[in-house]
């Protein structure tokens, strides 16, 4: 972020701070404030966040409150997280490859092209991972959790068919993230969009394709009334974590039991959203395919190799940018090779089993 991004985010910041006030603490009672990227209530990621507040304001009895702001409500979409940084509000709710720009090794802490799948990113978290997090969102006055995980994404929705590396070639796509650096070695030009503004970019011609997360996001979106191939893996996004952060200052002045419900609000929504994802998915894609006539295809395996080749040099060079960046990939790429010996012979090695 260059010298006047950041004056300008001071200086937003500071307005809107005298706009709304620090969270008022009143006989015991504290209430909290959460901007969220996702447009308002949307399922799955807008409902979660609106289930966790209601969570929290349960098992508290009360003495804590949160109040969720959608998307552009507060602050923009992608303002959140400076937002909770600076105490305009108190926690965001997003995926922190959205400020990569800040920092690459916030991708590590959202999701990584060919890297971990959901299971693993928790136990990454567990074995030193969250650690790491700590250390890099305090670099941003916030104290963050996983609070979801999507699992594998779909590659995405095209509005033409996909036969070759070539077809990457001046397509203008919205994918965050590394994902989205990836596609630019193919030739794309990747364009990082909020949720709430994707249909109509998609419609208007301003992007030519588009990835979100998965089939029951996607049909909520409405992206198969103007686009009709929808390809899968989603080698991008094996796993996107959506996570909640709360100011660092607000955190650490809580007692040890409102850091604990805190915790135990996030925790359960990295279990129960990912678990809906499993459940809608299904229904969302027959829908999908049976009722809008969508066309399911699968990405060539030349596009693939050729993303993973990419995926490489991008995840690298992401690695090394700077010295805390690098302390986060040293960690992780040593987790992944362990953890894929395992998934290998566990879960990879049952699938395929399954499959016979």
């Amino acid at each position: 972020m260059d010298r006047r991004q950041v004056l300008k985010t001071v200086a937003v910041g500071a307005a809107a701070a005298s706009v709304f006030p620090k969270p008022a603490i009143s006989q015991g009672t504290r209430q909290l404030r959460m901007a969220t990227t996702w447009p308002k209530n949307m399922p799955g990621q807008g409902t979660s966040a609106e289930r966790m507040a209601a969570n929290i304001g349960k098992w508290s009895e009360g003495k804590i409150t949160m109040r969720v702001y959608g998307a552009g409500e507060l602050v923009p979409a992608f303002e959140c997280h400076d937002a909770a940084g600076s105490g305009v509000c108190d926690m965001y709710h997003g995926a922190d490859y959205y400020w990569q720009g800040k920092l690459k090794a916030l991708n590590f802490f959202s999701t990584v092209p060919f890297g971990l799948t959901g299971t693993e990113t928790n136990a990454w978290l567990l074995a030193g991972g969250q650690d790491l997090w700590d250390e890099v969102s305090a670099q941003f006055n916030l104290k963050s959790f996983a609070a979801s995980n999507t699992g594998v994404q779909m590659a995405g929705w095209f509005n033409t068919e996909i036969n070759g590396p070539d077809d990457f070639k001046g397509l203008t796509m919205r994918m965050p993230g590394l994902g989205g650096e990836v596609i630019s070695q193919l030739g794309a030009t990747a364009v990082t969009l909020p949720a709430g503004e994707i249909f109509q970019a998609l419609q208007s011609g301003t992007i030519d394709a588009t990835e979100f997360v998965g089939p029951w996001n996607d049909l909520t979106l409405g992206f198969f009334q103007v686009a009709k191939y929808y390809y899968w893996p989603g080698i991008h996004e094996p796993a996107t974590v959506a996570s909640c952060g709360i100011n660092l200052d607000v955190w650490n002045e809580m007692s040890d039991w409102e850091k604990s419900i805190i915790e135990a609000a996030a925790r359960y929504e990295n279990d129960m959203l990912t678990a809906e994802f499993d459940v809608n998915n299904v229904r969302a894609l027959d829908q999908l395919i049976n009722e809008h006539q969508v066309q399911l295809k699968r990405m060539p395996d030349d596009v693939i190799a050729l993303m993973r080749e990419a995926a490489q040099d991008v995840v690298s060079s992401a690695g090394n940018a700077d010295p805390l960046t690098k302390k986060v990939y040293d960690h992780w790429i040593a987790f992944r090779e362990q953890a894929a010996a395992w998934t290998g012979i566990s879960v990879q090695g049952y699938l395929n089993a399954r499959s016979l």
